[in-house]
């Protein structure tokens, strides 16, 4: 009688043996190492690529948590930075987001500032700069090898009442300076604390 049942017991045997492996390599499959991609630019090759832009919402899409600074220009455009990150790599990356609390439509075209060599971007944050008074320096927005701006492109047509996020990534300023001025063309400076990522 236990020889009838041996064969019942290899496929049984088999059979889960088939399914561990199964389960195995379902955990290592997906073409990735099972970490979540990071919302946040923090290197040249993890930042959104500057040329890419569908419908001008070329940023993170991390969830504002904290208003770190809060600027308002003519005809109701306000900025609002939630994040002001340096990482490992040498940067900081700056997110926020603009809204339109005016009656107008909004094209960002002024905030590029007028550096030649980023104008390829286009209506864009690409104008931005982080001033260390202290230090006396002054960090432009980092570009990719086409000129275009590591920052929010294609800031066309915001319509009143709409809200878009926005980041700008910079080279960081030496770890001892913690205090830096976000300013943008056409808008009111505003005194941002840098955090470590």
């Amino acid at each position: 009688m236990g020889d009838q049942y041996r064969p019942i017991r290899r496929a049984s045997a088999m059979v889960a043996l088939a399914a561990g492996v199964a389960l195995a390599l379902a955990g290592c499959g997906g073409g990735g190492d099972g970490k979540q991609p990071d919302s946040k630019p923090s290197s040249h090759s993890s930042a959104p690529k500057a040329g890419s832009s569908s419908g001008g919402t070329t940023s993170p899409s991390a969830e504002p948590t904290q208003v770190l600074a809060q600027v308002k220009g003519e005809k109701g455009i306000e900025i609002t930075i939630n994040s002001v990150v340096r990482d490992a790599g040498g940067f900081v990356t700056v997110q926020g987001v603009v809204t339109n609390n005016g009656t107008e439509t909004f094209n960002a075209d002024m905030w590029v500032g007028s550096e030649t060599a980023v104008s390829k971007s286009g209506a864009s944050v690409a104008g931005a700069v982080l001033v260390d008074e202290a230090g006396k320096k002054r960090y432009y927005v980092l570009r990719d090898t086409e000129g275009k701006c590591l920052c929010t492109m294609g800031l066309l047509s915001i319509q009143p009442k709409e809200t878009r996020p926005i980041f700008a990534q910079f080279p960081a300023p030496p770890t001892a300076t913690t205090s830096v001025e976000f300013q943008l063309p056409t808008m009111p400076p505003a005194k941002i604390q840098i955090s470590e990522g």
